[in-house]
């Protein structure tokens, strides 16, 4: 019997070397073709954009003032003899508010005067001489030439008496000068100076708050400006402490300039027909409502950039890829961003993750929007 040795003899050396060869190209040659790999879904949040009337009213704080404050001061230095009211009382127009020391004008106002009755004198004396040469002139009794003469006295002391009578119109009113007074009736709310003081000429002596408006100050956001507050925009005006006694009111006046130190902008509202309660320098507050706009409002966290313009990640309901769109922005709020164009209302824009997204990128939705 033949064994199986004998029917198929034992590989040589080198056989035995390729068989374990030949198997170990197997496994190479099934991982030569590599698959492709699964696209990767990223999740994110994202929001359903609205269109809706944005123009949330403006609260601000400010204080009563009266529409017009006049500054009564002297026209001419002097010592302050007199002041005959005080904070908060009142003062009718053309009454005297204080008196400065009339030694100086007193005699001023003499001494011309006396220069005037002097004048007045040399005046008439010279028209009697003028009479009389005119009348020897028609005898023929002296030249024309001594006429003339007389003629130019004449003419000298008239314009002695015009200069004498001006200086002492000039006086009167210096002397005037002297004495204050409110050309408005109205309640004093301020005083800048004591009797015994000396005080120069133009210095506040007291502050006067007219009677005829009285108006709301507040400060502005340059924010609330450009959003378009305007002249004769309607405000409702409370006092802070007791918000029961209101009143209405109408924006007068905007600051062209903004203030140095807040960079606010000043804003006048006058007040129609207040109430009693609402005294001068109460503490108020004020609420406008701005002229609303269909806008779109996203939360500041989608925004990206494209080529330096501000860009926001809009979903495919579809496929749901993203797509990266410019849009055209209104305004930055603190948490938010106004968009005045290139947003629909329904279309969903991601509010999370915007950094690490490409274009045409599929997204899985938290939050089950889709």
């Amino acid at each position: 019997m033949k064994t199986l040795n004998s029917i198929c003899p034992p590989p040589s050396g080198l056989g035995r070397l390729a068989i374990p060869m030949a198997l170990a190209v197997l496994p190479l040659g099934a991982c030569s073709k590599k698959e492709e790999p699964a696209p990767v879904v990223r999740p994110v949040r994202s929001v359903i954009v609205e269109e809706h009337e944005i123009g949330d009213p403006i609260v601000v704080t400010g204080h009563l003032r009266a529409r017009d404050e006049v500054n009564l001061a002297f026209r001419i230095s002097g010592r302050l003899i007199k002041r005959s009211l005080d904070v908060g009382d009142m003062v009718r127009a053309g009454q005297t508010v204080a008196l400065l020391d009339a030694e100086v004008e007193r005699n001023a106002r003499n001494a011309a005067r006396a220069d005037l009755a002097a004048a007045r004198a040399a005046l008439e004396q010279s028209e009697a001489f003028d009479r009389r040469q005119k009348q020897l002139l028609t005898d023929r009794v002296i030249s024309p030439n001594e006429y003339d003469l007389a003629s130019r006295d004449l003419k000298t002391a008239s314009a002695r008496m015009d200069a004498a009578a001006a200086q002492l119109k000039s006086a009167e009113e210096q002397l005037g000068f002297t004495e204050l007074k409110s050309e408005a009736a109205g309640v004093i709310t301020q005083k800048g100076a004591e009797p015994g003081e000396v005080v120069q000429a133009g210095q506040m002596i007291l502050k006067v708050a007219q009677q005829c408006g009285r108006d709301a100050v507040f400060n502005m956001p340059a924010q609330a400006i450009r959003d378009g507050l305007s002249l004769g925009e309607q405000v409702e005006v409370w006092l802070a402490d007791n918000q029961s006694i209101r009143a209405a009111g109408r924006i007068r006046e905007i600051s062209p300039q903004a203030d140095p130190v807040t960079r606010n902008y000043q804003v006048k509202v006058e007040l129609v027909d207040p109430p009693s309660g609402m005294l001068l320098g109460a503490t108020v507050v004020g609420r406008v409502q701005l002229k609303a706009e269909s806008l779109i409002e996203i939360p500041s966290s989608t925004l990206t950039m494209f080529d330096d313009k501000p860009a926001v990640w809009v979903v495919d309901p579809n496929d749901r890829r993203v797509h990266r769109r410019e849009i055209a922005v209104a305004r930055y709020a603190p948490d938010s961003v106004i968009v005045k164009g290139g947003l629909k209302s329904g279309e969903t824009v991601v509010t999370a993750g915007v950094q690490t997204l490409h274009e045409g990128q599929t997204v899985k939705l938290l939050g089950g929007q889709l």
